[in-house]
C-alpha cells in the first residue's frame, strides 16, 4: 500500500459486492481513506474487514444517497472527520426490466430518484468540497443503458441518459476549476455471484475473459484518476472482447 504524505479521502457510493467493493479496495491500496456507502451500513462490514485486513483505511457508512439532507451530511461528514475529498465515485445501478404497459409510476420515479436523482445530489455535494481546492475527481458509472434504450429499459434507460448528461454538464462547468469529471460506461456481464446463478451459460465465458472483472474495472477508475489535466478522458467505455456493440 502506499503512503500518502497528506491524508484524502475517496467516497465511494454504491460500494456493493462487486464493482463498487473492488473499487474501494483499489483506492485503498493507493493510501486513501476510504468511505464506502450503501443505504444499509451493516452490508458493508465485510468489506471494510478486507480493506482493514489488508492494511487500509476504510469506514462503511449508511446513506440513502437520494435524500439531499441525507448526503449534505455525509460529504460535511468526511470533510470533518475523515480527510479532504479527493475521489468520488457515484456507482448505484437501479437496473430493471418492465414492459412500458407494465411499468408504473412508482417503478419509473423510483429508478429515477436512485439512477439520476442521487448521480445529481453526490457530484453538486463533491463540487461543493472540491472546487475550493481546485483539484478532485467525480465519476459516475454507467451503462448500455446511457447510451441506447432497449426493449424493457424504458425507466433504466431513462435513467441512466439523465446521468451521462449530468456528468457532461459537470465535465464542462469543473473542468476548467480543476475538477476532472468522467463517465464510464460498463457494457456487459460482471463477475458477480448473480451472473453465476442467474446466467450460467454466460458465467462459462469468465474463463475466455468473456464477462468483466471487477477488479479490471476498478484499475480503470484508478487510471483515469491519475491521468493529467493536459489529457483527461471524459468518457470510457469498458466492455469484453465478446460483447456486441
Amino acid at each position: 500500500m502506499n503512503e500518502m504524505t497528506t491524508p484524502r479521502a475517496a467516497l465511494i457510493v454504491g460500494a456493493g459486492d462487486a464493482t463498487g467493493g473492488a473499487i474501494a479496495r483499489r483506492f485503498a491500496r493507493e493510501g486513501y481513506r476510504v468511505v464506502a456507502v450503501r443505504r444499509t451500513a451493516d452490508a458493508l462490514a465485510p468489506l471494510v474487514e478486507r480493506i482493514r485486513g489488508e492494511g487500509g483505511s476504510a469506514e462503511g457508512w449508511g446513506c440513502d444517497a437520494r435524500r439531499e439532507e441525507e448526503v449534505i451530511a455525509l460529504v460535511e461528514r468526511i470533510e470533518r472527520d475523515v480527510a479532504p475529498l479527493d475521489v468520488v465515485v457515484f456507482n448505484i445501478g437501479a437496473n430493471v426490466r418492465f414492459g412500458i404497459t407494465e411499468t408504473t409510476e412508482r417503478v419509473y420515479r423510483k429508478v429515477w430518484e436512485m439512477a439520476a436523482l442521487a448521480g445529481f445530489l453526490v457530484g453538486r455535494e463533491a463540487a461543493r468540497a472540491m472546487r475550493p481546492r481546485g483539484r478532485g475527481s467525480i465519476f459516475f458509472t454507467g451503462a448500455t443503458a446511457s447510451l441506447r434504450g432497449s426493449n424493457g429499459f424504458c425507466a433504466f434507460a431513462g435513467a441512466k441518459f439523465a446521468l451521462r448528461a449530468l456528468a457532461q454538464s459537470m465535465a464542462r462547468e469543473l473542468g476548467p476549476q480543476g475538477l476532472h469529471v468522467a463517465h464510464l460506461v460498463i457494457d456487459g456481464a460482471i463477475d458477480t455471484r448473480f451472473i453465476a446463478d442467474n446466467f450460467p451459460e454466460r458465467y462459462a465465458l469468465k474463463g475466455e475473459d468473456g464477462i468483466l472483472d471487477p477488479e479490471a474495472i476498478a484499475d480503470a477508475y484508478w487510471t483515469l484518476h491519475q491521468q493529467p489535466r493536459n489529457a483527461w478522458t471524459h468518457e470510457l467505455d469498458l466492455r469484453p472482447w465478446i460483447e456486441t456493440w
